[in-house]
């Protein structure tokens, strides 16, 4: 099948399940991520009942089925969908998202986690067609959960599985969650607010820049659908049943990305619970069916993850990362204080360093917020809210240092923690999803400060006076252009960063063979002359990735006689050799008589046979 043709199936599928949940009342903005989660929810169940391959081919073409039906109707002037308009922002939403696009499909993987487990794991399911088990393996992080590696696999099932349709695939789930935003602006046709929303998305992602969309980490992705799970629960707020299986499929799908989401849950959870007691007539009755609705969603919400939690217990003897009171406590008892001092001094000089991005961004978000407030409050004589949401979001911020603290302390080694490892990444989460939040609020609040309020009274002439309207010209120009411009940056930056890549080990391999796709357990060594990529595993990593097996092993160190090197080579059935290892050179003359620079060597009694 070829690229264009499965991409086009799993695009009709998308829009099967768009315009469905579009006719039973839920938010064309908030329809396309809506539809992908919910098409991850279907996978999971197939995956966990071991008909991972059959389910994707039955959820994608019920929702072609559902496209052709939609269609059919709409010849009979039947279940017709409302027009919602062309904005500004749909044009550089679909404009710079195909540029990003076309960017990552000739991206290739290089990060780290890629090949200890976002990429391996979607490659297991995508040719072996079921989740790990115990054998298996080639799967470290057994108890992360699979979420966004379900969606993957169903795009790579359709268009090929390559690095680039990886990519692609995670991109189109965080721009679905991205366009949710545009449902929180009061007036669409404003081009103002349009491009202040769009400038933030291109924000977003200077914070992203410790690992940027050139790689599957779900730092970027954690945020971005909590984003599109509160902009939903304020949209639905006067439609119970709407807002509670709204809440049911974000939480459901959230947990299902990663275990640190229930932060991110909780604020979730906190929010519904507001709404839900905001938005009722105080009358006894409703007032006792709030902690009932609250309970029955959430519990709903969590039972994905439970039956993983289940799974991992009874599939997995020991699993790195599952979450474990017992080790917690195990992990505590074995700090001692000056450990634990020398972690907390570390951790406060690291949050109040005005070198640290997540620091520059707190400060950001909050003198935005202020100084508009001020100026509103002082100069307009108008109350608003954006005093109150800057202290909100420094609650936020607060409590999620302290989670992260407690990572440190209770689940990291000694050694990683008091060098803070993965700080900033875990950071750009909170204040990618605290800029958004606050972006939202901004925008309504500037939009109240509007001469006129009625909407469809806006116009050229709709402006206070000449002075106030040649303002909010410029405003809109400025902001458009930045928009464009931090977004394109974003894209060249990721050019820029494939081509600096261009001599590390996983673009090194593709030079030398090609990637294996049948899973075994053949014995492979990867010679790499870098010290630190055989130190750290990576080597080891990237060679299990490529060569789909679980015993690729990465080795720089061969000062030994001929015997000795003979036995070592003699103990893999295959050498991989992606860049030239001079002593590794020197001793296949001496011992194989042969000249062997690079490339993937069968491993013989006699000689090393190159494969092509």
């Amino acid at each position: 099948m070829s690229v264009w043709i499965g991409f086009i199936l799993y695009a009709i599928g998308l829009l099967g399940y768009n315009g469905t949940l579009r006719r039973l009342g839920v938010s064309p903005y908030l329809a396309w991520i809506t539809a992908m989660l919910v098409q991850i929810l279907m996978l999971y169940g197939f995956a966990m009942t071991g008909w991972l391959t059959i389910g994707i081919q039955i959820v994608t073409y019920f929702g072609i089925g559902l496209a052709l039906l939609w269609l059919g109707l709409s010849f009979f002037h039947k279940a017709r969908l409302r027009f919602e308009g062309i904005h500004l922002f749909d044009f550089w939403m679909v404009g710079l998202g195909i540029a990003t696009g076309q960017t990552l499909w000739h991206s290739p993987l290089v990060h780290y986690d890629n090949f200890s487990h976002w990429a391996v794991m979607v490659k297991f399911m995508v040719f072996t067609g079921r989740l790990p088990g115990a054998s298996d393996h080639l799967i470290s992080f057994t108890s992360y959960p699979p979420a966004t590696a379900l969606f993957i696999t169903q795009f790579a099932h359709w268009v090929g599985f390559s690095d680039g349709a990886m990519l692609v695939a995670q991109f189109i789930l965080i721009w679905g969650a991205a366009y949710a935003i545009f449902a929180g602006l009061r007036d669409r046709s404003r081009a103002l607010t349009s491009f202040a929303l769009c400038f933030t998305l291109a924000i977003s992602f200077v914070f992203n820049v410790a690992i940027r969309l050139n790689n599957l980490l779900v730092d970027y992705v954690l945020p971005i659908l909590t984003i599109a799970a509160l902009v939903g629960i304020f949209i639905y707020r006067k439609h119970p049943l709407l807002l509670s299986a709204h809440v049911i499929i974000f939480i459901s799908a959230l947990l299902l990305v990663k275990n640190s989401a229930t932060f991110f849950v909780i604020i979730i959870g906190t929010y519904f619970l507001y709404t839900l007691i905001t938005n009722h007539h105080w009358q006894w009755r409703r007032l006792l069916t709030i902690p009932i609705q609250f309970g029955i969603t959430l519990g709903l919400g969590t039972l994905p993850f439970v039956w993983w939690e289940w799974h991992v217990k009874h599939t997995f003897t020991v699993s790195k990362h599952q979450i474990s009171t017992q080790a917690y406590a195990r992990q505590l008892s074995g700090e001692n204080h000056q450990a634990l001092i020398k972690i907390s001094h570390k951790f406060l000089t690291q949050i109040f360093s005005l070198n640290s991005l997540s620091t520059k961004g707190i400060l950001l978000i909050n003198i935005v917020l202020i100084l508009t407030w001020l100026f509103i409050r002082i100069r307009q004589h108008q109350r608003n809210n954006l005093l109150g949401i800057a202290l909100l979001l420094d609650m936020i911020f607060v409590a999620y240092y302290g989670s992260l603290f407690g990572m440190y302390i209770l689940s990291m080694p000694y050694a990683e923690a008091i060098l803070l490892d993965g700080f900033e990444r875990y950071m750009a989460s909170i204040v990618i999803l605290n800029l958004f939040i606050g972006a939202i609020a901004l925008v309504r609040v500037l939009d109240y400060q509007q001469f006129e309020q009625n909407f469809q009274k806006r116009n050229t002439q709709a402006f206070k006076s000449a002075t106030t309207k040649s303002i909010y010209q410029m405003a809109t120009l400025v902001t458009g252009f930045f928009a464009i411009t931090m977004m394109y940056s974003e894209i060249t930056g990721t050019k820029f960063t494939n081509e600096m890549n261009h001599n590390t080990l996983p673009l090194q391999m593709i030079r030398v063979s090609r990637q294996w796709h049948h899973l075994n357990h053949q014995k492979v060594l990867i010679v790499d002359p870098e010290v630190v990529d055989v130190n750290d595993y990576y080597a080891g990593y990237v060679g299990r990735y490529w060569y789909f097996t679980d015993k690729a092993i990465g080795q720089e160190n061969f000062m030994m006689t001929p015997k000795a090197f003979r036995k070592t080579v003699e103990q893999y059935q295959y050498v991989a050799i992606p860049e030239t290892h001079r002593t590794f050179t020197v001793l296949t003359k001496k011992v194989f008589h042969q000249h062997v620079v690079t490339g993937l060597f069968k491993v013989t009694k006699n000689r090393l046979i190159r494969m092509h």
